[in-house]
């Protein structure tokens, strides 16, 4: 089973210059282990359990909420069965048919 989660996390109430906090929240992310990926928007995990997906984002709301008084919090998630290294083999199939001639 793979479970991905992409998630953000915004701190609020502490001005406009916040990659000094969030960058605290990527920073439970990358010592929880788990396979992850940080862009200009979210970043995503991949566990092949919920419950261990779901602490490591708490850990890093909470990282976050530790340096600001309210905290913004999206999330998105993908349970599949049977999949594995589904954060890597997504992006391959797309990039697989990007390669290939167009369909008419």
């Amino acid at each position: 089973m793979s479970v991905l989660v992409a998630f953000s996390v915004t701190p609020l109430g502490v001005g406009e210059g916040v990659g000094e906090i969030v960058a605290e929240a990527v920073r439970v992310v990358r010592e929880s282990g788990l396979p992850n990926r940080t862009d200009a928007m979210f970043t995503v995990i991949e566990s092949d359990s919920w419950a261990e997906a779901m602490a490591v984002v708490q850990r890093a709301v909470e990282a976050v909420a530790a340096r600001s008084p309210r905290v913004s919090t999206v999330i998105k998630a993908d349970w599949r069965a049977g999949a594995v290294d589904a954060m890597s083999t997504k992006v391959e199939s797309v990039e697989r048919h990007l390669a290939a001639p167009p369909l008419s």
